[in-house]
């Protein structure tokens, strides 16, 4: 499992781009753009902005990066059409917005901010989710658009959900994750990225979000019982190896859970070789690809 901990009294943001393994000259490339996106975060909460707010602008800065299977690029069903999903969760107030199974928005991060925030529903999918968004205001686009022809993208179609939590100066916290799924996956079919407690949690005390085997951290929810393990234990990263670990023993499946407390402690685990992270917080910037010792 890979290890990384830090402890911040002011703001913190981390930030993952999908877990599994990939070819050591991609890299660079993927390291890049998570710490570009966690700098986008950054930004937000060192001018006072909401954890919610930099989370959701981390994932977007990773939706519209073609690298990563989220938004552009992202994978493709089995009968070759785009279907992604997202989830975001405001820790302070538990309001979540989340949309699954949407083709025809290239930042479905944002349409989850919407649904959040503009109706009285945790969740929308499929066509009635892409109805709201013209009402909202939010540019359609064509899902042939979305499609990224370049085959270096292969093993996020496979592995790459996208993530970023967050902790603001308030003491606010905040999750956000975006995914196009798996590659050649069944039309409808929905992993654990846009349900809340899955794939996405957030409360007053952390902030978790999830990418790897959906089916998998469906069935442990693993978001919400890293959460708790983080009450439990009082340690950010010894809960996010603990849930992992409960998970890699008991329904088996990859996975890459990063947590963000409210005391500034920040973890990332996985149990794949691959997973591009950036944390950034009063104490610097960390950005790493591989578990530790690999």
């Amino acid at each position: 499992m890979g290890r990384i901990s830090g402890r911040s009294m002011e703001t913190a943001i981390v930030v993952h781009g999908g877990c599994g393994r990939v070819e050591e000259s991609s890299l660079e490339e993927r390291r890049a753009g998570v710490r570009q996106a966690a700098e986008r975060g950054w930004e937000i909460l060192r001018a006072g902005g909401s954890a919610l707010d930099a989370a959701e602008a981390a994932v977007v800065v990773l939706e519209d990066l073609p690298l990563f299977n989220a938004g552009r690029g992202s994978a493709l069903t089995r009968d070759g059409r785009i279907e992604m999903d997202a989830a975001l969760m405001d820790g302070a107030t538990r309001r979540a917005g989340a949309v699954a199974c949407v083709s025809r928005v290239a930042n479905p991060i944002q349409l989850a901010r919407r649904v959040m925030d503009a109706s009285p529903h945790v969740m929308l999918c499929g066509a009635g989710a892409e109805a709201f968004a013209v009402e909202q205001g939010l540019p359609a686009c064509d899902w042939r658009e979305l499609v990224v022809a370049d085959r270096r993208c292969q093993w996020e179609r496979e592995h790459g959900t996208v993530g970023a939590v967050a902790l603001d100066a308030r003491g606010g916290l905040a999750a956000a994750t975006s995914t196009g799924g798996t590659s050649g996956k069944l039309p409808g079919r929905v992993g654990d990225t846009p349900i809340i407690g899955a794939g996405t949690y957030a409360d007053q005390a952390a902030a978790v979000s999830c990418t790897g085997t959906g089916e998998s951290i469906l069935r442990m929810t693993l978001a919400r019982m890293a959460a708790l393990w983080r009450e439990r234990l009082g340690e950010a990263q010894a809960a996010a190896e603990r849930a992992l670990a409960e998970l890699t023993a008991e329904v088996g499946g990859e996975a890459g859970p990063i947590l963000v407390d409210r005391g500034g402690g920040f973890a990332i685990a996985q149990n794949t070789p691959h997973m591009p992270v950036c944390a950034i917080h009063a104490g610097g910037v960390v950005v790493r690809s591989h578990t530790t010792g690999s």
